[in-house]
């Protein structure tokens, strides 16, 4: 099957060819980062106005690259939740449109769930093998952070998720307090490599110690908000940055408190990450999302789990992207699921603690 996937969830404008859930024949990507930075931050009626531009030609070379037909496609998948409203709304009415006129049947597509499948994307054969299950994934994005176990009938639970931020939210706005533009976490991550991160030891949200016992309703959870309030107190000690400080010219306390916040971050996630898999014995571990670019993340989860099965996400399939839209929605449609044409775009899950999860097989 030849599945188109459209995605529009935020500030990224891509169409995707998928065949049978892993071979990827194009992965088109339109970015409006430019756009935004400016502001620091995404604004939903600009992504919206954006990908009003973008779609059509997005799809138009993911066809030409994929050598087929809209024809030749056998469904449309396209995210439909969770994400800025103005922003999913132009990908879900353009995929109803090209869904009518080529009698292709549609499917909205959760992103959450799509990015866990980012990471089996080529590698499909993981989720039909019983000895990777149960799969605990960390899901590490601007929007979320969670752990979600997969189990081998394809039920899925979010078994911890943040509690405030997000971790890659934590990125963007430690960014902010630094004046260091946006996105942040890439350019955080690059600053990081020359810094020390044991300069500095900032907290480290729900993982005990200090003397406050650790509740276990919360020994899953996240919390960045208190390593984000703790950042911006230190900042204000330090000698403030140049009007002319370049990424090249960071100064070298500013490089050391950058690698030590980053520090702060990775260590939670895998913490939280290794309690989470002995708790629930699972034989595969997955990072994917956004921040699994992150280069000192994913070096400290390979680290850490050197004794499984560890699948992390190419790069080009962390962040947000079509592939995994059509990925995943070839899974749904062979499994016989189907949108209507009242499918509307949900700024958030419905249900964070359960969502579905197709292997298709």
């Amino acid at each position: 099957m030849l599945i188109l996937g459209l995605e529009t969830s935020c500030d990224e404008t891509a169409a995707a060819i998928v065949r049978d859930g892993q071979d990827v024949l194009a992965n088109v990507i339109s970015s409006q980062i430019a756009k935004h930075a400016a502001y620091g931050g995404v604004i939903p009626e600009l992504a919206a106005r954006e990908h009003l531009k973008a779609v059509q030609p997005v799809v138009e070379l993911a066809l030409r690259e994929a050598g087929i037909e809209a024809s030749d496609l056998d469904g449309i998948a396209v995210t439909s939740h969770p994400g800025l409203l103005p922003a999913l709304i132009v990908g879900i009415s353009y995929a109803k449109g090209l869904a009518a006129s080529l009698e292709k049947p549609l499917i909205g597509i959760n992103h959450f769930t799509a990015h866990i499948y980012g990471a089996f994307l080529e590698k499909s054969e993981k989720l039909r093998s019983s000895q990777s299950y149960p799969i605990l994934s960390l899901v590490v994005s601007g929007g979320h952070t969670a752990l979600v176990l997969i189990r081998q009938d394809g039920s899925t639970e979010v078994v911890g998720q943040t509690l405030d931020d997000a971790a890659g939210e934590a990125f963007d706005k430690a960014a902010r307090i630094m004046n260091l533009g946006y996105p942040g976490g890439p350019l955080i991550d690059r600053l990081a490599r020359r810094g020390d991160p044991t300069s500095h030891r900032f907290p480290r949200g729900l993982l005990g110690g200090g003397g406050t016992p650790l509740r276990d309703e919360d020994r899953l959870n996240f919390s960045f908000s208190g390593v984000k309030t703790s950042l911006l107190y230190h900042c204000r000690k330090l000698d403030p940055l140049p009007d002319d400080c370049t990424e090249a010219s960071m100064p070298q306390p500013w490089l050391d408190t950058i690698a030590a916040f980053q520090q702060a971050i990775v260590d939670v996630l895998v913490r939280k990450t290794t309690w989470a898999v002995e708790k629930y014995d699972a034989k595969t571990v997955v990072l994917c999302g956004g921040v699994a670019c992150n280069s000192q993340l994913r070096t400290a989860m390979t680290d850490a789990f050197s004794d499984r099965e560890l699948l992390i996400a190419a790069p080009k399939y962390c962040t947000d992207n079509a592939a995994m839209i059509a990925g995943l929605g070839y899974h749904e449609l062979a499994a016989g699921a189907r949108s209507g044409w009242d499918l509307d775009a949900t700024a958030r899950l419905p249900e964070l603690d359960h969502v579905s999860f197709t292997s298709g097989e």
